[in-house]
């Protein structure tokens, strides 16, 4: 079904006002009174709803049939912090982040980054809609926000606190693969509320890696320094692979 995204307060016990653009939308499919749609209030709650009444200046009233927990959410959470990049690498990045389950996107600027933009609020704007736009498309129950988090200094207790893991990948890495740390942090016999209960945090880097200070940074901060294996992965591919392999061994995928 068509998934739209709404604020909870727009939630009443029977119906769900819809915004102007939603409602164009809904206008341009020429949906009819009898089909149904889904409507997440960005909490992890869906509605499955139809067509109800006008509403306001292009406004239009979502009648609500039932509801249920969004079940595109997986067990863990992941908050992704990814190098700014050139190019449309950061769309990539963003857009499959969202879609693989990313909590939360971070862009932060390196030593080696080969291009900062020069309007970031723009820059994270346009970021955030292809992740409103990937949530929509992948069923699910929250839009991921994304936001600038400053330098790699300003980020690392970031992804350090609050994490039962915290992992920075790193090409010079030849001791710690990724199999071998989610093995440590999720075994077999962890149960599945345990597994509920862990936040994961991942940095990557961009087109030219990390500098070697930037390496002994996020080590002083607690983080696992990691190997994604042999071959050097681009820097829009880095991020993906990681939420993968997460996703995987946590049953998320």
């Amino acid at each position: 079904m068509i998934r739209f995204f709404t604020s909870p307060q727009n939630v009443s016990s029977a119906a769900i006002e819809l915004c102007a653009e939603d409602a164009e939308h809904i206008r341009v499919l020429r949906l009819r009174p009898e089909e149904k749609f889904i409507v997440c209030d960005g909490g992890g709650t869906d509605y499955v709803c139809r067509l109800g009444s006008g509403f306001g200046a292009g406004c239009m009233m979502a009648e609500i049939v039932s509801q249920y927990q969004s079940v595109g959410e997986p067990s863990v959470v992941c908050k992704v912090f990814i190098a700014f990049s050139k190019g449309d690498r950061l769309d990539y990045a963003v857009q499959k982040a969202v879609e693989l389950g990313a909590y939360e996107i971070v862009l932060f600027e390196s030593a080696r980054c080969v291009a900062v933009p020069n309007d970031i609020p723009k820059k994270i704007k346009r970021l955030q809609r292809i992740a409103i736009e990937a949530a929509k498309q992948s069923n699910r129950g929250i839009i991921p926000e994304v936001s600038f988090g400053g330098k790699l200094s300003d980020i690392v207790s970031k992804a350090a606190d609050n994490s039962a893991l915290a992992m920075f990948f790193y090409e010079g890495e030849e001791l710690l693969h990724i199999r071998e740390i989610l093995k440590q942090a999720f075994p077999s016999s962890v149960s599945q509320q345990e597994f509920n209960s862990k936040a994961i945090s991942i940095i990557t880097g961009p087109e030219g890696g990390f500098e070697p200070n930037e390496v002994t940074l996020a080590q002083l901060a607690g983080i696992s320094i990691v190997s994604l294996g042999k071959r050097i992965l681009r820097s829009e591919t880095a991020p993906i692979a990681c939420l993968t392999a997460i996703m995987y061994h946590t049953g998320n995928l």
